[in-house]
């Protein structure tokens, strides 16, 4: 049984994976619809009052970064997730300082996505007995993301990631533990 968890402003220039988006979004429980530009995000916005919105950091000629604010202008409370296929520290802080409620890396699963957007703001946080990711295992997990954007090519990765091919290489050969041990007081 499918639960109504709200209306779904998805705005994604990629006509393929916005489609796998919304079928994932709609099996979910949400009513979807999807934008393909910066203006017709503004537009539909006005007009279907989303719940919740998916915003791609790259659209089309645009950046989702300058729509965060006038979307939250618009609509205070709605969850505003801003997805990139190029992720960075920068502007993950630069997303929340203009109001978006999250920030993740494409691709990203369906329960990863759900979290997200259901999850409310004062709700993010590590759980009783769960640990967060070491340094190192989040920076190879960064690197394994790049490497499957440029399709498995050290060299190319390298080069978007501005180190040698063999630092690269190193780095991706360990691979680090998944979270930090408990400090001792």
């Amino acid at each position: 049984m499918v639960s109504d968890l709200g209306k779904l402003l998805i705005a994604e220039d990629d006509p393929t994976f916005a489609t796998i988006l919304k079928k994932r979004m709609q099996m979910s429980g949400f009513e979807c619809r999807v934008c393909a530009d910066s203006s017709a995000t503004l537009l539909e916005s006005r007009s279907f009052r989303p719940t919740h919105i998916l915003l791609d950091m790259n659209l089309g000629q645009g950046s989702g970064l300058q729509l965060i604010k006038p979307l939250r202008n618009l609509l205070p409370d709605a969850r505003i997730i801003l997805l990139t296929g190029y992720a960075s520290i920068a502007t993950a802080v630069d997303a929340i300082h203009l109001g978006a409620d999250d920030y993740l890396a494409k691709p990203a699963d369906t329960a990863t996505l759900l979290k997200a957007l259901t999850d409310r703001a004062g709700d993010i946080g590590l759980s009783e007995g769960e640990l967060p990711m070491t340094p190192e295992r989040l920076e190879w997990e960064h690197l394994q993301q790049v490497l499957r954007v440029n399709g498995g090519n050290v060299s190319a990765t390298a080069r978007q990631l501005g180190m040698h091919r063999r630092t690269l290489q190193r780095k991706l050969q360990k691979k680090p533990l998944m979270v930090s041990a408990p400090k001792q007081p």
